[in-house]
């Protein structure tokens, strides 16, 4: 099931850029980035719990959207109440985003190493 989350972020991209180009006004920037980092965190989560075999499409689906859907609202609350949510989301989205990566890239290494080991071994 981890192809799952990667092939919802090739269709996201393919269709953004090369189906509907979308033209969205400046106003929306920083909501709509803030959004988009929600969502490459529940990607990279989606990843992450297919590795260690605790991936559920469900639940991948549904925090998709409301983490992307919460994550605009916090930077549109913010700038009503004249509060910078967005950066403050930004640090911990970003923070899980290194922390998922990081955990993918250890897997994957310990894998090539056991792999390496095995055909040295053989």
């Amino acid at each position: 099931m981890i192809w799952l989350p990667l092939m919802g972020l090739a269709v996201g991209f393919m269709v953004t850029y090369w189906i509907v180009p979308i033209q969205l006004p400046s106003d929306w920037s920083a909501y709509l980035s803030l959004a988009t980092l929600a969502g490459l965190d529940s990607i990279f989560g989606g990843i992450r719990a297919g590795i260690e075999g605790k991936f559920h499409d469900d639940i991948f689906l549904s925090g998709f959207a409301v983490n992307t859907i919460l994550a605009a609202m916090l930077a549109f609350l913010g700038d009503q109440i004249g509060v910078d949510l967005f950066l403050a989301a930004v640090v911990v989205l970003g923070g899980r985003i290194f922390l998922n990566l990081s955990l993918i890239r250890r897997y994957w290494l310990t894998q090539t190493s056991m792999k390496k080991r095995m055909s040295d071994g053989a």
